[in-house]
């Protein structure tokens, strides 16, 4: 069945936002300007303050949620479900979570580079599939243990072309690159188990995705905005990467903004992308599959990675390669694109359907009607 213009419009726009998303958060790291305390330059290097923006992007959501409303309530047949009411603290917890490994990969960013960065991030499914496990009862499916192993062996070998072209980013050094390499998986963990928690706790509960998106968006914002006064008198010596070696200072960000405007382009553009990234990846699992989602989350991947290369902010390596497909490879066996594919082989067919059932818990997250709901696959 061919796509309307509408599902290609919704396509391209989750596959462009999402790639500005981390090409802005990146560019944005490239710039040098001198700050508040009239010394030289130096590098924009203030991840908490991306991370703060970020979370205004996603808080925004809300706001889109209630205008979509009053134009849905308006209409002669509303046909839009606001979902009940619920306890917001409920959102609390995840969205420190998320708070936590924001802040984390957006430091990882300041020390390695845009691809790697991207693909080390498909790290998620080992300790969402292991967490899940554990505190969810599920039972994954033979297919899926190997999508985890694979996973693991993508990992490593992206990992070994960071350390075997140590200078594909040529502004950062071997030891950097590979800590920040460690700070991306690390940062997986949590946002694991932030998932664990959205779907032990949250997605039981009748809530809109955009209204969802918003409220952890509102938590992040205020609680991660609130930290940044701790944080301008922490000091945490050379891991600042700011002349006060503090954990972060936004009054040094500001002044360099000052001096170099570009520097707002792209905070802007890494706030308004996840806005309109968590729209259109919401509205392409309702209005063609969540299967889509994830190709055109991997297709990202593929579109950072090329303009990094273009931009010269990376060279190229044949290792990346090979471990964008084998991540791609292991992210397709977890999240069952094998299937279709198989079920239509006559001698597959019956291996499919029987690891199907194997696995009545496993579960995704599906929209139906605009309401985020578990479904019994």
């Amino acid at each position: 069945m061919a796509w309307t213009k509408y599902q290609l419009f919704l396509a391209g726009l989750m596959l462009i936002t999402g790639s500005i998303n981390t090409l802005s958060a990146k560019w944005a790291d490239t710039f040098s300007a001198k700050g508040c305390y009239g010394d030289a330059e130096h590098e924009f290097s203030h991840p908490f303050l991306q991370a703060v923006g970020m979370f205004l992007g996603e808080f925004s959501c809300l706001a889109a949620f209630y205008i979509l409303l009053h134009i849905d309530r308006r209409s002669p047949e509303p046909k839009m479900n606001p979902g009940q009411s619920f306890n917001p603290l409920l959102f609390l917890p995840p969205a420190m979570c998320d708070m936590l490994g924001t802040s984390i990969m957006y430091v990882a960013l300041n020390m390695t580079s845009a691809s790697s960065f991207q693909m080390l991030r498909g790290a998620v499914i080992i300790f969402t599939g292991l967490l899940s496990v554990a505190f969810l009862g599920r039972r994954l499916a033979s297919s899926q243990w190997l999508g985890i192993l694979i996973t693991i062996l993508g990992l490593v070998i992206v990992g070994m072309a960071d350390f075997l072209n140590p200078h594909g980013d040529d502004s950062h050094k071997l030891s950097d690159v590979l800590t920040g390499d460690l700070l991306i998986i690390m940062a997986q963990i949590i946002v694991a188990v932030q998932m664990v928690l959205e779907e032990k706790f949250v997605y039981k509960h009748d809530v809109h995705p955009l209204r969802a998106v918003g409220t952890e968006g509102f938590f992040g914002f205020f609680v991660l905005s609130l930290l940044l006064i701790p944080m301008y008198f922490i000091h945490v010596g050379k891991f600042g990467s700011n002349p006060r070696e503090v954990l972060e200072d936004a009054l040094d960000a500001f002044c360099q903004i000052r001096n170099q405007p570009l520097i707002i382009l792209a905070l802007l553009g890494n706030t308004v992308s996840i806005a309109f990234f968590n729209f259109a990846g919401i509205s392409v699992t309702k209005e063609i599959s969540a299967t889509t989602r994830m190709v055109l989350d991997s297709l990202r991947t593929l579109v950072i990675w090329v303009v990094s290369l273009l931009l010269r902010w990376e060279t190229f390596h044949g290792l990346q390669v090979l471990g964008f497909l084998v991540l791609l490879a292991g992210t397709a066996l977890y999240n069952g694109l094998h299937r279709p594919l198989l079920a239509r082989i006559p001698c597959c067919a019956a291996m499919v359907h029987e690891e199907e059932g194997s696995s009545p818990g496993e579960r995704e997250r599906l929209l139906a009607d605009g309401v985020v709901q578990d479904e019994e696959s």
